[in-house]
């Protein structure tokens, strides 16, 4: 089955589509597809079959059908939003779309219909605070997440109803940081309840447990923070995306600043971090992703409109570079299909 790349060029209004030869890491140039906005966040449908972008300059969310065959995008409809959305992502259904909100400090979350595109207005909007960076549910369904970088600096925890799509503030509160590490992004390890976190000022990513017990799915005791950074690098850095391989064995962050792609293996018995190394990439590495074999990781150069590519080592989790190609202006995010 033929692998393709969707790029989100924010600076040209349009996804880029890509050929990929898994085999060699190479990529071909497909086709464009014009959008009304500039395109940051992109989300796959559970069926693989649906593409939701959320389009920041003008403050909508698109609908796309994929074709089975070429992976050739048919727009189906867009939805005008009252904000701006940074992050996007289905729930375990398919059948809602949650968003969140970072200049708004809001999640939101939208019906997706019987014909999978997203409604209009959305069924519910929760006021959190600025800078709501993203939002994700557990494997469960039954819990959400949404991480805010400073000022707010916690991760607000929501029940979730896969029925209705409502979400409901935690009882247990949200998780506040003692320092002012900014968590930024969130992404669950695939087999086991461990929530891990991309810090953008705290340069660091750290691992949380998802208790299971008087109230299970929570966010409880921090298990570790490690940097993303190397010891003899003193200079300003942000951190951004955060990845885990499909088989649960490396974790990836990006620096924005040091400008380059933390690694760190997890360990198969307890899930804790242990570092590999930093592969130095493009200028200002906002967005990368991985392939659905654990083989690739691509990753957009925001400053410089490139695409660099890399094998990961299955043995111990390094980058070797692969290629590197011009893509457009301002690439905003790394999606495989």
């Amino acid at each position: 089955m033929q692998t393709h790349v969707y790029l989100s060029i924010a600076g040209e209004n349009r996804i880029a589509i890509y050929t990929l030869d898994v085999s060699s890491g190479g990529i071909g140039f497909q086709e464009n597809i014009a959008v009304s906005g500039s395109p940051g966040p992109l989300a796959l449908s559970p069926c693989g079959n649906y593409l939701y972008a959320g389009l920041r300059s003008s403050r909508e969310i698109a609908s796309f059908r994929i074709d089975e065959e070429s992976k050739h995008l048919s727009h189906l409809r867009t939805v005008q939003l009252d904000a701006d959305t940074c992050y996007i992502a289905t729930d375990k259904t398919g059948n809602f779309l949650l968003s969140a909100y970072y200049g708004a400090g809001k999640v939101t979350v939208h019906t997706i219909g019987d014909d999978k595109t997203v409604q209009g207005e959305p069924l519910q909007t929760i006021e959190t605070d600025i800078h709501a960076h993203c939002i994700e549910t557990d494997a469960t369904n039954r819990f959400a997440f949404v991480p805010h970088t400073v000022p707010r600096n916690a991760i607000y925890q929501f029940q979730f109803d896969e029925k209705t799509g409502t979400l409901t503030q935690n009882p247990v509160g949200n998780l506040n940081p003692g320092a002012p590490i900014g968590p930024r992004h969130v992404l669950f390890h695939p087999n086991k309840p461990i929530l891990y976190a991309s810090n953008e000022q705290g340069s660091s990513v750290s691992a949380y447990t998802l208790e299971e017990g008087e109230h299970p799915g929570i966010l409880m005791d921090l298990r570790e923070d490690l940097s993303t950074l190397p010891a003899d690098f003193d200079g300003d850095n942000t951190c951004a995306q955060i990845h885990i391989d499909p088989q649960g064995t490396f974790l990836y962050v990006s620096n924005r600043g040091h400008d380059s792609i933390a690694a760190f293996a997890i360990d198969a018995e307890s899930g804790k971090l242990s570092v590999v190394g930093h592969q130095l990439t493009e200028p200002t590495p906002r967005v990368f992703n991985i392939d659905a074999t654990g083989n690739l990781l691509f990753v957009g150069g925001q400053g410089s409109g490139k695409l660099a590519t890399y094998r990961i080592n299955r043995e111990s989790g390094a980058l070797a570079p692969i290629g590197n190609y011009t893509v457009g202006e301002s690439p905003m995010w790394v999606l495989f299909v």
